[in-house]
């Protein structure tokens, strides 16, 4: 097993995955997502040692990664804002609260993560809180019946939080 480290990623994590799921195709989920667990994303070092070690092709592997909504091919921020663009939600103005939240994290278009990897924004299809849209989720913390104005006093209040801490 290598010690050797490429881009951040101890190859010897990889070959530990691939020993304790196998090396068929069918093994590639597993594997892919004990590495997620590791590293928060999948780092393209770590696919690229799965295809060099196991029975799958880059094809494969990248149509797995990208084919399941759980896997990340990039870092993601310390926080995970949910935006819910579900029917009710979008309806009352989600698309407004997805624009002030990009607006209150300084994202810009295509961007996902902020700058620092404080947060990431996800837009999902429902939370489950209709009866409070338009919602959005920090973390664990469900958010509702929300304006522009609300959103950017949620992230305000966030900072002066952690700035007491």
């Amino acid at each position: 097993m290598s010690n050797e480290m490429v881009g951040g990623v101890a190859l010897s994590v990889v070959d530990r995955m691939i020993e304790r799921y196998g090396t068929s195709s069918d093994a590639a989920i597993p594997i892919l997502l004990g590495l997620q667990e590791t590293y928060g994303y999948l780092p393209l070092e770590a696919l690229q040692r799965v295809t060099d070690k196991t029975e799958t092709t880059p094809n494969q592997v990248y149509g797995v990664a990208t084919f399941y909504g759980q896997f990340r091919l990039k870092p993601v921020g310390e926080h995970i804002v949910r935006v819910c663009h579900g029917t009710a939600c979008h309806v009352r103005g989600a698309v407004g609260i997805s624009e002030a939240l990009s607006e209150a994290l300084g994202l810009k278009d295509g961007e996902d993560t902020t700058a620092d990897n404080k947060y990431t924004v996800e837009t999902v299809a429902c939370l489950g809180c209709c009866s409070l849209s338009p919602v959005i989720m920090i973390d664990d913390k469900v958010y509702g019946k929300l304006t522009r104005k609300k959103v950017k006093d949620i992230f305000k209040q966030l900072e002066r939080e952690e700035s007491n801490q």
